[in-house]
């Protein structure tokens, strides 16, 4: 049961290590990304350029992305906005309504989504739950908003408890 929920698909140290050529030959269109402490820290406010270059390769190999976060209105509006970036915001991960909304936001099949995230609590178990393939990266940061420290601390047990098991082969 741990497995079914919380075992990500792949896992990644870093996100712009997940590249188009890497999706499309798993059969993936359509990402899903969590923003803080995936794509940037919780704590800057803008699109830094890495992330920025991996949308634009995204976009141009017709890879579309929709990043959903817990986060604000206007934390997520004021990365994404300046950027033509769809967003959905106070997504209450892992509850499973936002990763349906953005599937269909994207008009793509679940089969062909994945959901990139730093959190097994959230990110990963709302994509497993919902039948979406999901991508583990590292956080881009150490220190996380006060929200996450408990999580982190079950998502080590669960690490550990794969890690154990031969189930965590990470990717460049």
């Amino acid at each position: 049961m741990l497995e079914k929920y919380f075992l990500p698909s792949d896992y990644f140290r870093e996100f712009h290590s997940i590249t188009p050529q890497y999706l499309k030959d798993r059969g993936i269109r359509a990402v899903i990304t969590d923003l803080d402490n995936t794509l940037v820290g919780y704590d800057e406010p803008d699109a830094n350029e890495s992330v920025l270059e991996w949308f634009k390769s995204m976009n141009e190999n017709d890879i579309k992305v929709t990043i959903v976060s817990n986060g604000s209105r206007n934390r997520v509006g004021r990365f994404c906005d300046p950027h033509d970036i769809e967003y959905i915001f106070r997504a209450r991960k892992p509850l499973g309504s936002a990763y349906n909304k953005a599937v269909k936001m994207m008009d793509e099949d679940r089969g062909e989504t994945v959901m990139i995230g730093d959190q097994l609590m959230t990110d990963v178990f709302g994509a497993n739950r919902v039948g979406l393939k999901s991508i583990l990266v590292l956080p881009v940061k150490k220190k996380d908003g006060w929200a996450t420290v408990v999580n982190r601390r079950i998502e080590r047990i669960l690490m550990k408890y794969f890690d154990q098991k031969g189930l965590i082969q990470w990717g460049d």
